[in-house]
């Protein structure tokens, strides 16, 4: 009986090494207290290999897509190439930086839990890694997407507020602005694009955490204005390749844009 539930078409349903793998990182977060330091999780050389490689095959896809922002960002909270970094050792990094602090989750959970923690300084973050028969891609957040995605970003002051902003909005909110407030984060922190000097780039985690979205995105799929009312209005889905994404003028209208919207929806 696995604890972690996969859906069928999940890359690793079927491999029962896979499955058994993650029910034990899964149960470092089901035993975790929230006091003290992170416990490791026991990473195989066969998942350190992912991340390697994944970790490899972005560095060029950075600097060619992402937002220059974004690349200083990355610059300066650096991560290790060749293991998984611990999540207890990031986590005190950030929260050195930026006030963040990591907590570990066993898998999926509600937007409205995950964005509730961000107003108390917490990201909640799974621990466990993608199958290694597709590294391009996750259908699920995985510790690749938590670190290489969010954490360097969420040691920037600026970034590291307006997940505070989301997060105090999501406490407030009811059901349906909640989903208006989920889909926001989704377009903006987890796949928004910006322009710069003409030339569309990558912001969102999901698309720095993802060889097969980065380019996509950037180059190949749909971009629409960035019109947060649109936006908050605009169904997702988050176990497919994004067919549409919002373009903002440049990092700082992203942030100023979305922070304005969270005071309006959030009363």
């Amino acid at each position: 009986m696995f604890i972690v539930e996969l859906d069928p078409d999940h890359p690793g349903f079927h491999d029962r090494s896979y499955r058994a793998r993650r029910d034990q990182i899964a149960q470092i977060a089901e035993t975790y207290a929230g006091d003290g330091p992170i416990p490791e999780a026991p990473y195989t050389a066969a998942e350190h290999a992912v991340w390697r490689t994944v970790k490899t095959a972005l560095a060029p896809l950075h600097r060619r897509f992402a937002a220059r922002e974004v690349q200083a960002m990355l610059e300066r909270f650096p991560l290790a190439t060749g293991h998984i970094p611990q999540l207890a050792t990031v986590s005190s990094r950030l929260r050195a930086a930026s006030g963040i602090r990591l907590r570990p989750v066993a898998g999926l959970i509600t937007a409205r839990d995950f964005l509730a923690a961000l107003a108390a300084d917490t990201f909640l973050s799974t621990q466990y890694i993608r199958h290694a028969s597709r590294p391009w891609y996750t259908p699920e957040p995985d510790v690749i997407h938590e670190l290489v995605g969010h954490a360097a970003t969420l040691a920037d002051p600026r970034v590291a507020e307006l997940n505070r902003q989301f997060g105090r909005a999501a406490l407030r909110a009811n059901d349906a602005t909640m989903t208006a407030i989920e889909r926001v984060y989704w377009f903006t922190l987890e796949f928004g694009l910006v322009r710069e000097d003409g030339e569309v780039r990558a912001l969102g985690a999901g698309l720095l955490s993802s060889v097969e979205e980065i380019e996509r995105g950037v180059l190949h799929t749909e971009h629409r204005a960035f019109d947060l009312d649109a936006i908050a209005a605009t169904d997702y889905s988050p176990a497919d390749l994004q067919p549409r994404l919002f373009v903002a003028d440049g990092v700082e209208d992203m942030f100023n844009k979305t922070s304005v919207w969270l005071e309006r929806v959030a009363g």
